[in-house]
């Protein structure tokens, strides 16, 4: 089934980002969005002794291990970046309320960057997954790129059931696929079987390597809504729960809260940096929140 209808197309989303979004975004960032991307070097270009404040990011722990000594990469700046979007489009992706799902959020991130970069003259491109790889579109520059990105988003159909969503094949698609150093956003809920962040640790080695993490609030925590009927969104197990209850509630919070701390321990130690999105956050606030982190961490 297509996601697609009558006031979402391509060029509507993007005439609306243009406008809600990305003209904001310059007001904000005043075009230094290298505070969102490190990665405009793409070519090595040899190592150097670590020095106070580089980007421990670029450390060659094999070379620092050989040498007694700590050492970094360098790479040749480079104006072209191939950027690629590793995109988690599992039957989660559709969690959200009436004004907005985790779908939308990924289709208005995945249109913006794609827009912000390729008006830039560099190439986007990006892979689809849903229980396997569904879609492959390679990397081009220019507006016509981001507007197939959107139209291709739109038509994807949707999952009605699948098995738990293993994100391994996605990542090690990319560690055969992506060549060249390139920058890459890891897309997804990472509602998933373990064992993601391996590939995605090795993936980060030869790559600047973002993971846009999507949720929604009600993920977290449950509202007192009486007697409910819930589905797993995965897998199509479906229960009646009593959400009065206030044990109930709590239990929830807190495996939400476990469920939390266990992700950002897998991102720790993967060497990843996450952008945190939410269904009822303006992705404005969401992308400068980010790049002040990072500019902050740069210092």
């Amino acid at each position: 089934m297509s996601t697609a209808t009558p006031a979402s197309t391509p060029e509507r989303i993007l005439h609306r980002l243009d406008w809600k979004v990305i003209r904001r975004l310059d007001g904000i960032l005043q075009g230094d969005y290298r505070s969102l991307f490190y990665g405009y070097g793409v070519d090595f270009a040899g190592l150097r002794e670590y020095q106070p404040g580089d980007d421990i990011r670029y450390m060659d722990w094999n070379v620092s291990a050989r040498m007694n000594a700590p050492y970094v990469r360098q790479y040749h700046e480079d104006r072209e970046i191939t950027a690629w979007f590793l995109l988690d489009l599992s039957p989660s992706v559709d969690f959200g309320s009436a004004e907005s799902l985790k779908r939308t959020v990924l289709i208005d991130f995945v249109v913006t960057m794609a827009r912000l970069l390729t008006r830039h003259g560099n190439r986007v491109g990006a892979v689809f997954y849903g229980s396997r790889i569904e879609r492959m579109i390679p990397a081009r520059g220019g507006r016509i790129q981001t507007l197939r990105l959107a139209h291709d988003l739109l038509h994807q159909p949707r999952l009605a059931r699948a098995p738990f969503t293993d994100l391994t094949p996605l990542l090690e698609w990319g560690l055969r696929a992506i060549k060249r150093r390139s920058l890459v956003f890891v897309v997804s809920d990472f509602i998933c079987a373990p064992g993601w962040e391996v590939p995605l640790s090795l993936l980060t080695r030869k790559n600047e390597v973002l993971a846009i993490r999507l949720w929604d609030p009600r993920e977290v925590e449950l509202p007192d809504l009486g007697i409910v009927f819930m589905e797993d969104a995965e897998t199509g197990e479906q229960v009646y729960v009593d959400t009065h209850e206030a044990a109930f509630r709590r239990q929830f919070r807190q495996a939400a809260s476990q469920r939390e701390a266990d992700l950002g321990q897998a991102f720790h130690r993967a060497g990843v940096d996450v952008m945190s999105v939410s269904t009822d956050e303006d992705l404005v606030s969401a992308i400068v929140r980010f790049a002040n982190s990072r500019r902050q961490r740069r210092k």
